[in-house]
């Protein structure tokens, strides 16, 4: 219990500094909108054959997501309160509760790009489950790579340029499976990406993992 008190206390903190502010989503969405318009008018995306459109949307979001979730981490170093988390919170639950943020925030943004993007290019969902499974499972993948390289990169001195080119190699696969999820969900529906929903699951599961244990070292440090 305590260590769940703890995580919703991290949690806490940073949704109270975001909503105070509002400054990483509005500048987000700013982003989202901004580049699913460039989309539109320049490549003619509600053009496009079904394919491509329905995982282009996944380019916007990965984009998106890099300019604000290296915040988790690179914040509490700017404002100088890393070494403060340190004396009153032990590492996991420091990185339970930036993740558990972080996924929240990009669930939000996720779910606003979903939206104007399934009205401009005329969309349809075909397979609810597989757009579920896609939009929470990803998420939590997109969320947990970022935590994870924030957390790395936190005690650099050019985080920002580091972030990018540490996450961009790892987000490839993570774009790559939930394009093909998302033909599933918005063109031929039924189960035929399981393989691709497995693979995307083991792929989420291990970042986290591998986020915290990486993290433990960085709190010792």
């Amino acid at each position: 219990m305590q260590w769940i008190r703890s995580t919703l206390t991290i949690l806490k903190k940073d949704l109270q500094i975001e909503l105070r502010t509002k400054f990483a989503f509005n500048m987000v969405l700013a982003f989202v909108a901004a580049a699913m318009l460039l989309v539109l008018f320049t490549l003619r995306a509600d053009q496009l054959e079904p394919g491509p459109k329905s995982g282009l949307v996944w380019i916007i979001i990965l984009f998106s997501a890099l300019s604000a979730l290296s915040r988790s981490f690179i914040a509490e170093t700017d404002r100088k309160t890393f070494d403060l988390l340190r004396i009153y919170a032990e590492g996991t639950t420091v990185y339970s509760g930036k993740l558990l943020y972080n996924f929240l925030f990009t669930l939000l943004i996720n779910i606003a790009t979903f939206t104007g993007y399934i009205f401009l290019m005329n969309l349809d969902i075909q397979s609810w489950s597989a757009f579920l499974v896609m939009l929470f499972v990803g998420t939590a993948g997109l969320s947990g790579v970022a935590t994870m390289t924030a957390a790395v990169v936190s005690q650099a001195d050019r985080k920002g340029a580091i972030f990018s080119v540490l996450s961009i190699p790892l987000f490839m696969p993570l774009v790559l499976l939930l394009s093909d999820i998302s033909k599933t969900a918005f063109i031929s529906g039924g189960d035929g990406s399981m393989n691709n929903v497995t693979a995307l699951i083991g792929f989420a599961g291990v970042t986290i993992t591998a986020g915290v244990l990486l993290f433990d070292y960085i709190w010792e440090e």
